[in-house]
């Protein structure tokens, strides 16, 4: 649990851009394959409105993941102590984002609400899989990283993997769509 300074924002800031672009690889990467995307983002359901896996801007979306996860940060600053501050704390920060960020979106996102009531998209499992799974694990890494600052392995051992992560596909995207 959280000690008796809770983390600042850019601590807080930090370490949500790193676990979350983390985690969203991680996740990502594997559900995408086991899953077949290619395939499924080419059925006419889903061809009209994502685009194909080949496009740079797809290779390029763990790039911008720093920017959610900064966003993550705003929006558990305010509430830091109940989040890193109780035992369960990963537990309530799970469930606000798939409470907020998964089933109750204010636009119809597939696989919300929203999206079940005003869109004709099919709910795919994967996606579920696929969305749950990394909250959960962004949840847990956060929740452990932030009540565990003595940790400092914990830390450079991130920072290494997300610096690798990005480094890795700023090379695919170069070697595979030039400069």
């Amino acid at each position: 649990m959280l000690d008796k300074n809770p983390p600042g924002f850019v601590g807080l800031a930090l370490k949500a851009i790193v676990a979350h672009t983390i985690t969203y690889v991680f996740v990502g990467i594997p559900v995408f394959l086991i899953f077949n995307y290619t395939e499924s983002f080419r059925s006419p359901e889903m061809a009209c409105w994502m685009r194909p896996t080949n496009d740079p801007v797809i290779m390029a979306g763990p790039l911008v993941q720093p920017i959610r996860g900064f966003i993550f940060a705003l929006a558990f600053f305010p509430i830091r102590e109940i989040l890193f501050g109780k035992k369960n704390g990963w537990l309530i920060t799970w469930w606000l984002l798939v409470a907020l960020g998964i089933l109750s979106t204010f636009g119809p996102a597939p696989g919300s609400i929203e999206g079940m009531v005003y869109t004709i998209l099919p709910v795919s499992m994967a996606t579920y899989l696929e969305i749950v799974l990394q909250s959960f694990s962004f949840s847990i890494l956060l929740f452990y990283w932030i009540t565990n600052p003595d940790k400092k392995w914990l830390g450079w051992l991130m920072g290494v993997v997300f610096a690798i992560l990005m480094l890795l596909i700023v090379i695919g995207l170069v070697t595979t769509y030039g400069a």
